[in-house]
This record gives structure tokens, sequence and C-alpha cells, in this order.
């Protein structure tokens, strides 16, 4: 991959007393200045100070009279509030700062970061995709990140409700990177509290806006570029054709990272994005190992032995269909759906057996899934589900395979 080089003939030095620090911070916060501009603005008066200097004056040339850079009290009231989030400001000039980001034209100046920064320097594949993905894309993306994560590779992701969450979960125990749209204490969505503080403990959270920032919508497209850009690849397992996902991946593209997505349904919308990417040319995913053997070749020396094989069930062997399984034959979700005397449920009240409807369509898709492992998806039940896909049956919302399969009707 090409690296980009500011322009400057050494690398920015980092700054090491706190006046530096607070003069890189007022350097980036100041208005019209962004990761690109501060950079340009290093390298040509050599510190963040001496760019502080020159503001007025390169703002007056560009037509912006009575110009102010961010003031001080802003830059020491954010390092306090970092501070008492528990995080770490990281700038592009420290050793800890991943290699991958800095070859960015407009890489971070600085991350705020919580939980192991070790992670950063550990090979990284970026899982993507729809925040209301259905039961097979979560499980898909569940088998891929610990698959991948079991073979040296850290999990990069967003912590967005749906794939994002699945790939989390599925790789804290060997290494994910949560990167946060808003500020590094600000946990969003607010139902992923409890993953954010799992991540914080034993894998790493990152932003590169101030602490105690909501997100905003312009906010997520500048999240997107680092979540691809601390990855050697990218891989969406499911995204409709004008999502977030899709511009992660064209992001992804233009930083020379290669660019994979898993294969869907064509009637399901929420696959439509990724056979697009197919279509046009990113490598199709079926299991861990396409993805392994995509990347650049660089793997992590000491966790290349870890075979794919020994990955456990239920994630898909290395040549199976991607999004399509086999009905579980396994006895797993008996003792826990069915109620210890067989008695039949309670009848639920209509708002309750609504919102139950509403979930299992957004769990199916096309492509027909096991009804027992419908039923473990949910949590819920199996005397609740299996009246409520009775009545989506009738009502010709759900279609029934043989072998114990359903799907959503198309």
């Amino acid at each position: 991959m090409p690296k980009v080089i500011h322009p400057s003939t050494h690398p920015p030095l980092p700054p090491t007393t706190e006046d530096e620090r607070l003069s890189w911070l007022r350097l980036l916060r100041s208005r019209r200045v962004g990761p690109a501009t501060f950079h340009r603005l290093l390298a040509e008066h050599g510190s963040a100070a001496a760019a502080l200097e020159a503001l007025p004056g390169v703002a007056r040339a560009a037509g912006v009279p009575d110009y102010r850079p961010c003031p001080p009290g802003v830059a020491e009231a954010e390092l306090r509030a970092g501070a008492a989030a528990g995080a770490r400001l990281l700038t592009c000039a420290d050793p800890a700062y991943p290699a991958a980001l800095r070859e960015m034209p407009d890489a971070p100046p600085v991350l705020w970061i919580r939980g192991d920064a070790a992670l950063l320097a550990r090979p990284a594949v970026a899982l993507v995709g729809a925040r209301n993905a259905s039961s097979l894309g979560l499980r898909m993306a569940r088998a891929l990140a610990a698959e991948l994560a079991g073979n040296g590779h850290v999990i990069a992701s967003g912590l967005a409700r749906g794939i994002d969450t699945a790939a989390h979960g599925a790789s804290l125990d060997r290494g994910t990177v949560a990167v946060l749209a808003g500020g590094v204490d600000v946990v969003y969505p607010s139902e992923n509290r409890a993953l954010y503080d799992r991540i914080a403990a034993s894998g790493l959270c990152l932003s590169e806006q101030p602490p105690g920032l909501a997100p905003q919508a312009r906010h997520f497209p500048r999240r997107n570029r680092i979540i691809s850009g601390l990855a050697r690849g990218l891989v969406v397992v499911e995204g409709a054709a004008k999502s977030g996902s899709l511009i992660t991946a064209r992001t992804a593209l233009d930083q020379g990272r290669e660019v994979m997505a898993v294969p869907g349904h064509p009637f399901d919308a929420r696959a439509a994005g990724c056979n697009m990417l197919i279509r046009d040319g990113a490598t199709l995913v079926r299991s861990a190992a396409d993805v392994i053997e995509a990347l650049p070749r660089a793997p992590a020396p000491e966790q290349a032995e870890m075979p794919l094989a020994k990955a456990a069930p239920p994630r898909p062997a290395p040549g199976a269909p991607a999004l399509a399984e086999a009905p579980d034959t396994g006895t797993g979700s008996d003792s826990a759906a069915t109620g210890p005397s067989g008695d039949t449920a309670p009848p639920r009240p209509l708002r309750d057996t609504a919102a139950l409807h509403a979930e299992i369509l957004a769990r199916l898709g096309p492509s027909p899934l096991a009804e027992d492992q419908l039923i473990r998806d949910l949590a819920s039940p199996a005397q609740a589900v299996t009246p409520a896909l009775v009545a989506l049956e009738l009502d010709g919302h759900i279609t029934r395979h043989p072998g114990g399969l359903v799907s959503r009707t198309v």
C-alpha cells in the first residue's frame, strides 16, 4: 500500500509537556482547522504553538477577518474531561499511535482512548453491517469475528446495533476495538452500555472527538474512516444499497484497504449493498478463511499457527454457503424453550404480540432459518414464539420449508 506523506521532511515530534499538549488541542479545535489542515500547519510551522501564532494571519489571507484560535480554557477543559473519564490522549506522533492510521492524509491528529492501547499494534480487520440485521447476518458476524480473532486479528467496528454489536461481542476475549462517533465516554446507542464497559475493560474504545461530546449525524462518516483506516481489510456482512456500511466500504477503497462482503439473498434489501460490492469486485466471503486469504500477508507470528479448523460450531466451515445453514438438529434449545410442565402459555397482550411479530419479521429474511435457532435468537419461550409463527404464516408474512425452516415471504 503506498504511504501518504504529509508535507514535511520529518514526522512531527510528540508533545512532551502539558503546554505542548495544550497547543496541539487548541490548534485542532480551532475554527476551520480539520485534520488535513492541522497536519499542513504543523509541517509548515514546525510546532503547534508556532502554528497557533500564525493562524490569524493565515485566516486573513484566506479572507477570514478577526479570526481567533481556540481559547486555552477550552483545551484545558477537554484535558480535564478526558482525565475524569479515565481516558488517555494519544497523538499521531506517539509511538503507540496506529501506523495504519498515520498513513492517511486526514489522520486524526489526536485520539482519546480507553482500554488496552497494545491492541493498536496488532493487525486488525474491520467488520461492519446493518443495524437491523437478520438472524443469519448476526450469526455470520459472530462466526467471522470469533474465527478472525482466534487467528490473531483485532476486530474493529463502531459499537452500533446489529452487526457491530455481534462482532464486538464475539471477539471480546481475543481483542476488539470500538470506534465511537461521539466522545470516548459517550455510549451510543445507550443500550450498549454493558458492552461498552466490557470493551473498555478488556478491549479498546477510541474517538477523535472531545470527551463528553454527543454524536451528531456528521460525525459518523468521519468515525467510519477511522474504522476502515485501522484495518488491513473491511468486511461488510449486511448492508442496504444506501447505507453507512457502503460509505465505509468506499472509504476503505480510497484508503487502499481490501474490501470484502458476505453475499445475501437477492430479494433481501439488507443484502443489496453487499451484492453490489461483490458485483463491482469486492471479495466474496463465505467464512473467515476467505477473509484471511484476501488480506495482505502480515499475520501476527505468535498467533499465526492457530488453525481455523478448531473453531467451534455453529460457525460455518470454509466453503459453506454464506448466510445459509442447515437445520439445527441439536437439543440446545429444547430445555430453554419448553416449560417445565408443557402447559400452554397464557394469552399475551396485543401490544406484546405485535412487538413479537415485528421482532420475528426483523430477524427473518428470504433465506430459510431453522425455527429452533430463531427461538434461541429471540430469547423467548417456544410456547410464545410458535403461535406467533402460525399467525404470521396464516397472514402470509412467513413461509415454512421442509426440515423445520422458516423464511420471510417476499
